[in-house]
């Protein structure tokens, strides 16, 4: 007996659509009927699930995205911080080859975007949060591999910013190249850090 893969519902696929779109053109260029219809659905159903509009919708495609990176950044963590660090690395390259170089981060979209008001929007507290998640487990991994707590603390939050600005210099130079220098220099790093 096959067991199959449940297809994503509605609300799923609405979400990564938004996701893909502010990776591909930012939050502020995209509308709320642009990224209902990347995703294949009615702009009536977009707002059901998404009452709150664009903020709430760029909101769960920013949790969505950093979930999706979390869970494979845990797994991979699991065989060392080095390995954590390929995957972080493997799993961007794909985005940005696989977009022929018209896609990034949708985390790092909506944290460079301006706010239209003085407050700050959920989808920005996301960011942030995600970022902070990352940084987490990368920190912790490294950690359990003998480095000290601040220096793992202080490399984590290197390795996230080093990889989330490669993206933008691959998307800019349409090359991988920066993230194969980026690589080399952070596993580097890693291993003058950890212990074993």
């Amino acid at each position: 007996m096959y067991v199959t893969k449940p297809s994503p519902s509605a609300r799923e696929r609405i979400v990564a659509g938004a996701a893909d779109m502010i990776s591909r053109r930012g939050l502020n260029a995209t509308s709320i009927r642009e990224m209902a219809k990347h995703a294949r659905a009615p702009l009536g159903s977009t707002y059901h699930y998404f009452p709150e509009g664009k903020q709430q919708l760029a909101t769960e495609a920013v949790r969505f995205t950093g979930e999706w990176t979390a869970r494979s950044l845990r797994k991979e963590l699991e065989a060392g911080p080095v390995a954590g660090l390929r995957a972080f690395l493997a799993l961007w390259r794909k985005i940005v080859v696989d977009s022929d170089f018209r896609a990034g981060c949708p985390v790092l979209a909506v944290s460079i975007e301006e706010p239209s008001s003085d407050e700050t929007p959920a989808a920005l507290a996301a960011a942030a949060d995600v970022f902070t998640t990352w940084e987490s487990l990368l920190a912790d991994s490294l950690r359990e591999h003998g480095a000290e707590p601040d220096q793992a603390a202080q490399l984590a939050t290197l390795i996230v910013a080093a990889v989330e600005g490669t993206v933008a210099m691959c998307r800019a130079k349409r090359s991988t190249q920066p993230l194969d220098h980026t690589a080399e220099q952070l596993q580097a790093l890693i291993l003058a850090t950890i212990k074993d």
